[in-house]
């Protein structure tokens, strides 16, 4: 199963650059180290926020998940990062209640990286 809608789902721009790639959020700093060595950073926002759609767009749902705020679907997939390294990432979206559309969550590395 794809996730639902997912040609239409948000990846908003604030979720890459304040929180994947913010090295001081509470959260997000991890991911951010690990997004930062494989060559993502503010000048590349929209390359991130690409890649986690494509995610979204080409790979099964590995996981569906009812929660109180909604339905979340894990997919997981791989990118070729900025620095040319290939990279498995899970990434997490949610559809919430009295919402249609997927909103983007979360990702961070599934496996260690594959080198091409």
């Amino acid at each position: 199963m794809k996730l639902p809608r997912n040609l239409e789902a948000i990846v908003p721009e604030e979720k890459i650059a304040g929180y994947l790639l913010s090295e001081s959020h509470p959260v997000g700093k991890a991911k951010a180290r690990y997004f930062r060595k494989i060559g993502y950073n503010e000048n590349n926002v929209a390359q991130l926020r690409d890649d986690l759609f494509k995610i979204a767009v080409t790979n099964a749902v590995s996981e569906e998940v009812s929660t109180l705020f909604g339905i979340k679907y894990v997919v997981n997939g791989a990118v070729v990062a900025p620095n040319g390294t290939r990279a498995r990432l899970r990434t997490v979206w949610i559809i919430e209640i009295e919402e249609d559309l997927p909103r983007f969550v979360t990702a961070y590395p599934t496996a260690e990286t594959i080198e091409e």
